[in-house]
C-alpha cells in the first residue's frame, strides 16, 4: 500500500545563499541525498494544489496560530498527466506536532474525489482509511482548489536514521489561475531569488552534528508558511488597490 503516515516536528529556517551553501557542506558530510534528487545538489520540482473554503477559512485560521489546525493539499513530483500517480494529503498540527496522512491516487481520481466527496473504488495503491478521513474533512468544509504552489527542492535523509529529513526549498512560486497540476509548475516568485527555506523534520532529538550546524551558522527558526506568505501578500495587494 502506497500510503504514508508521519508524526514529527518541523522546524523552519530562512537562509541567504551563502548560509545555504554552508549548510550543504554539512549535508554532504552527514546526510544522503533523497532518491527524488536529480543529483546530489540538483533539485526536483514539487507542485501542490491547496484547498480551502470560499472565504479562505483554513488559511485565515492557520495564520491566527491556533493550537490545532489542518489543511488539505494535492501534491505531485514534477508536472503530472491526468493518469499520473499523485499524493492527496491531509496535514494536521497540534501543539507543534505535525501529523501528515496521505494516499496515492491518479490525478483524475483525486480531482473527482475532492470535487464530489464520493470515495473511489478501492485499488491496491490507495489507503481507504486516509481517503475516509479526507472525505469527512470535505463534508465539514466546502473545499475547492484555491492555490497552485510549486518549488524546487533538494532533500536529504540520514543513513540509518529514517526519522530525520532535511530539505531546502527554492524558487517558490504561486498562482491563483489555471489551478491544475497538469498545467505546469509556473507562477510568481514568493521569496527573493537568493532566499532558501530549510526544513528539519524529525520526531526525535536533533543529532549533535545538526545542533552544531545550527549554532555555527547562527540559524534562527522561522514560522514561515508558503501558503500563509502567499495569502498575506495577496491580501495586502487587494487592500492597496
Amino acid at each position: 500500500m502506497a500510503a504514508e503516515v508521519f508524526n514529527r516536528y518541523e522546524h523552519k529556517y530562512l537562509l541567504d545563499k551563502n548560509t545555504y551553501l554552508q549548510a550543504l557542506e554539512y549535508m554532504d558530510e552527514h546526510m544522503d541525498p533523497d532518491p527524488y534528487n536529480k543529483g546530489r545538489r540538483e533539485p526536483y520540482t514539487i507542485d501542490n494544489i491547496y484547498y480551502d473554503t470560499p472565504d479562505d477559512y483554513l488559511i485565515r485560521r492557520s495564520l491566527q496560530k491556533p493550537e490545532y489546525k489542518e489543511k488539505l493539499r494535492l501534491r505531485s513530483y514534477g508536472v503530472p498527466q491526468l493518469r499520473s500517480k499523485v499524493f492527496l494529503e491531509i496535514k494536521k498540527k497540534f501543539n507543534g506536532l505535525v501529523n501528515k496522512r496521505r494516499t496515492v491516487l491518479t490525478l483524475e481520481e483525486a480531482y473527482r474525489f475532492v470535487r464530489t466527496g464520493a470515495l473511489p473504488a478501492p485499488k491496491d495503491y490507495m489507503n481507504m482509511q486516509v481517503l475516509s478521513e479526507i472525505a469527512y474533512m470535505c463534508s465539514i468544509y466546502d473545499l475547492r482548489p484555491k492555490l497552485c504552489l510549486a518549488y524546487d527542492r533538494i532533500a536529504y535523509f540520514e543513513n540509518g536514521n529514517p526519522d530525520l529529513r532535511i530539505s531546502f526549498d527554492m524558487n517558490i512560486r504561486s498562482r491563483r489561475t489555471d489551478i491544475a497540476l497538469e498545467k505546469g509548475a509556473y507562477g510568481s516568485l514568493l521569496l527573493g531569488k537568493d532566499l532558501y527555506l530549510m526544513e528539519i523534520k524529525t520526531s526525535l532529538a536533533k543529532p549533535l552534528w545538526l545542533t552544531h550546524m545550527i549554532t555555527e551558522l547562527d540559524l534562527k527558526r522561522s514560522s514561515f508558511s508558503k501558503y500563509g506568505a502567499e495569502f498575506r501578500g495577496m491580501s495586502a495587494a487587494a487592500k492597496a488597490r
